[in-house]
């Protein structure tokens, strides 16, 4: 069996300090391929370099939009640069985010447009973060039709929202909440969701799923419970669900086959 954790953040403290180990208890759990997410400069490149030094990790690059505020032209142009990479698979995580409101909804919408113009231009796919901002995101895109590979990441929404997402020919990821004894919206979304656009993630560090939500590090070898709880939902065996989404993470992000 063999999964992808399809958005960690494997370049913060609390994983790359004992990068060796983390992956080797992922490998264990049959969590063998992963890409990393940057959210800000700094991260982007650490991202790369990481991606650079293991087979089977792959980069994601952006700016969150809590740090929309920062975005330059300079910035821009290091994240256009960057993105041309061969390990960077997509933009992102970028979005928006009315929830924390960290920066101003008119700078989030001119660094999301900004990256959604990065992808459209690189032919790269896009990692959506969504976050209380649902409408004013499908709005966005709308404006972007020739981005056709989107994922929103770590969705939480209703069946409704997932739903509008699919009708777009977008592509959905869960996250651990969908473990969470109070999601049970989040798990009637993922009822609604077709294999060949669901994918798997961590998010990692954070959210670690039940029955591990005490551990406050999250971490790659823990998707199994969440891929599990998919699993069942889906009324399926666990090794026929990975075999399934791991074929749409592979698709979606253009990876070969994950080597042993």
């Amino acid at each position: 069996m063999e999964l992808i954790d399809t958005h960690c953040h494997l370049t913060f403290d609390d994983l790359v300090t004992d990068i060796e180990a983390v992956l080797a208890r992922s490998r264990e759990a049959g969590v063998t391929g992963w890409i990393t997410v940057g959210t800000d400069p700094e991260h982007n490149q650490k991202a790369v370099e990481l991606a650079e030094r293991f087979e089977n990790i792959y980069a994601a690059i952006a700016i969150h939009p809590h740090d929309a505020k920062t975005v330059t032209a300079d910035i821009l142009k290091e994240l256009r640069e960057l993105a041309q990479h061969n390990k960077v698979v997509a933009v992102g995580e970028t979005g928006l985010d009315y929830h924390y409101n960290y920066s101003k909804p008119q700078d989030q919408t001119r660094a999301f447009a900004s990256q959604l113009k990065i992808a459209k231009d690189l032919n790269l796919p896009v990692i959506i973060h969504c976050r209380k901002a649902f409408d004013e995101t499908v709005e966005i895109l709308e404006q972007f039709g020739d981005v056709k590979k989107v994922v929103f990441h770590c969705f939480s929404g209703s069946a409704e929202q997932a739903k509008v997402v699919l009708d777009r020919g977008f592509h959905i990821s869960f996250t651990g909440v969908v473990t969470f004894k109070n999601a049970e919206k989040t798990r009637r979304a993922a009822k609604v969701v077709p294999l060949d656009r669901l994918m798997v993630e961590t998010d990692c560090p954070y959210m670690s799923p039940e029955p591990m939500r005490k551990q406050k590090i999250n971490e790659p070898a823990l998707m199994i419970h969440t891929a599990r709880c998919l699993a069942k939902l889906k009324g399926m065996g666990l090794a026929e669900f990975a075999e399934a989404v791991t074929a749409t993470s592979r698709a979606f992000f253009g990876l070969p086959e994950v080597s042993a």
